[in-house]
C-alpha cells in the first residue's frame, strides 16, 4: 500500500476535477463535488487536510489509494 502524502484541499480538488467530479455548490468552508450519483464533500481550510479526512474521502470517491495518487501526477 502505498503512503498517502500530505495534501492541502486545493491539491485534493484539483484530483478530484480530474477525474471527473466537477462543482456543484459551496456552503461555508465546505465544497460539495459530484460526478453522477456520487457526492463528495471537501473541507476547505488553510493547511493540510489530516490523513484520515484524505482517506475518507478517497474511499467515497471509489479509488484506491494508488489510484488517487496517480490523479496527483
Amino acid at each position: 500500500m502505498s503512503r498517502l502524502p500530505a495534501l492541502t484541499s486545493r491539491e485534493l480538488i484539483r484530483a478530484l476535477e480530474r477525474a471527473g467530479f466537477q462543482e456543484h455548490r459551496q456552503r461555508g468552508s465546505h465544497k460539495i463535488f459530484k460526478k453522477g450519483t456520487l457526492r463528495i464533500t471537501v473541507p476547505v481550510h488553510s493547511g493540510d487536510l489530516k490523513k484520515g479526512t484524505v482517506r475518507s474521502i478517497i474511499e467515497q470517491a471509489g479509488f484506491t489509494v494508488e489510484e488517487f495518487i496517480e490523479l496527483l501526477r
